[in-house]
C-alpha cells in the first residue's frame, strides 16, 4: 500500500463541513487534518487530534499560516470549503503548487466572475446566455429606480448583494404578501419584505453593489459538478424541496437533459473553473429553468450524493477520476433528507 494523500480542509465549522469530513475519512488512502479560524468548529469534535484554528481570510497572515501548517503535516493537498478563502488561495495557487501543495480552486480570473452574481450575469449576457431580466446597482435611488422597472409593485422583485453567500442579503419584494400571514406564519428570517421597509434599512448606510433581478416563481434546482481540464465529469441535478437558511435539507436528484447543456454553457464559458463547482438555477414563468448563482467550491449538501454512491468530496481531490457515464452511475431516483445530530465532547477540547 502507497502512502495515504495528506489533506488539509478549511471550514471545518461550514454548515456543510460535518458531512464533507465523514465523505472524506470513508477512503483509508487519505489522511485528513482540518482547520477553522473558528476554535470550536464543530468539526473539531469528529477528529479532534486532527483539528487546527487558522486566521480568517481577511487577516494578512492567512496565507503564511497556512503555509505553516501544510510543512508541519506533509500536507499534498487543501481543499477550501469557505466562500472568503477560495480568493486567497486563488490568488496564491502558483505560489502554493511550487511549495508542493496543490489547491482545489478555481483561477483568479473565473472565480472573479464566478463568485460575483452581478459580474457573472454581466459576463453570460455578453455570452447570449439566458438570464433573468437584471439591474446591477451601487446606490439607493438606483435600487429604487431598478425595482420600479422590473415590474414592482404589481410584480415581486428580488434583491440581493452581488457578493455574499448563505442567502445573506436576499429579499424577495413583494406588495401582495399578507404581512399579517407572514407575522405568525413565517419564521422571522423570512425572505419576503417590501420596498417602503428595505429603504428604510438601507438609507442607514451606503449599500454595496447589488443585483436587482425579476422573481422566478417555479421549482429550484441544485446542480453539483466536477470539473477537470475543462471536462465536466459529473453533473448531478437535484431539487430544492426543503430549505433552513438558504441551504437544502430534502430533496431529489433528477434527469434533465435542458439543465445539463444549460450548466453546460455557462461552465464551457468559464473555462478557468476548476474542482467542484455549484449551481442554483430556477424556473421561471415561462418554464425555463434559469440561473440564480454559482458557488465555486464544494457545496455542503453534495454530499447526499452518496445516496447514489457518488463520493464527490474524494471525488474532487482526484486527479484521475473515471467519467460517470463510463461507470454507469445512477444519477436520479433517490431523494434525500439532512437530519441534526448530536455530538458530545469532553468540554476540555474546547479551551
Amino acid at each position: 500500500m502507497g502512502l495515504k494523500m495528506r489533506v488539509l480542509m478549511t471550514g471545518a465549522g461550514a454548515p456543510g463541513g460535518p458531512g464533507i469530513i465523514n465523505c472524506l475519512i470513508k477512503d483509508n488512502n487519505i489522511d485528513l487534518y482540518i482547520c477553522d479560524s473558528n476554535p470550536k468548529a464543530i468539526g473539531k469534535f469528529i477528529i479532534p487530534e486532527k483539528f487546527h484554528k487558522i486566521p480568517k481570510a481577511s487577516e494578512n497572515n492567512f496565507i503564511d499560516e497556512i503555509i505553516k501548517l501544510c510543512h508541519k503535516h506533509k500536507i499534498q493537498i487543501i481543499l477550501p470549503l469557505v466562500t472568503k478563502e477560495l480568493f486567497q488561495f486563488s490568488k496564491n495557487k502558483e505560489y502554493l503548487k511550487n511549495l508542493g501543495i496543490k489547491v482545489i480552486v478555481s483561477d483568479f480570473k473565473s472565480l472573479e466572475i464566478a463568485n460575483d452574481k452581478g459580474n457573472l450575469y454581466r459576463h453570460l449576457s455578453k455570452k447570449n446566455i439566458e438570464l433573468p431580466k437584471f439591474k446591477i446597482v451601487e446606490n439607493l435611488t438606483e435600487l429604487k429606480n431598478a425595482v420600479t422597472s422590473l415590474g414592482y409593485p404589481k410584480l415581486p422583485v428580488v434583491i440581493k448583494p452581488c457578493f455574499a453567500n448563505g442567502s445573506r442579503g436576499v429579499r424577495i419584494l413583494d406588495q401582495k404578501q399578507d404581512r399579517f400571514k407572514l407575522f405568525f406564519n413565517e419564521k422571522p428570517n423570512s425572505i419576503f419584505d417590501n420596498l417602503d421597509n428595505i429603504i428604510d434599512i438601507l438609507s442607514e448606510k451606503r449599500i454595496p453593489r447589488m443585483l436587482i433581478s425579476e422573481n422566478l416563481p417555479g421549482q429550484e434546482l441544485t446542480v453539483d459538478t466536477i470539473i477537470k481540464n475543462g471536462k465536466i465529469y459529473n453533473l448531478l441535478i437535484r431539487t430544492r424541496d426543503v430549505m433552513r437558511g438558504g441551504i437544502s435539507v430534502a430533496g431529489t436528484f433528477i434527469e434533465n437533459n435542458d439543465v445539463s447543456e444549460y450548466i453546460t454553457k455557462i461552465i464551457n464559458s468559464l473555462p478557468g473553473l476548476s474542482g467542484p463547482v455549484g449551481f442554483q438555477i430556477k424556473e421561471s414563468s415561462k418554464k425555463k429553468y434559469l440561473l440564480l448563482e454559482c458557488n465555486p467550491r464544494l457545496q455542503g449538501s453534495s454530499v447526499a450524493a452518496l445516496g447514489l454512491d457518488i463520493n464527490l468530496p474524494i471525488r474532487s481531490l482526484k486527479d484521475n477520476i473515471e467519467d460517470q457515464y463510463s461507470i454507469k452511475k445512477r444519477v436520479s431516483g433517490v431523494s434525500f433528507f439532512k437530519y441534526y445530530k448530536e455530538i458530545f465532547y469532553d468540554n476540555r477540547l474546547s479551551d
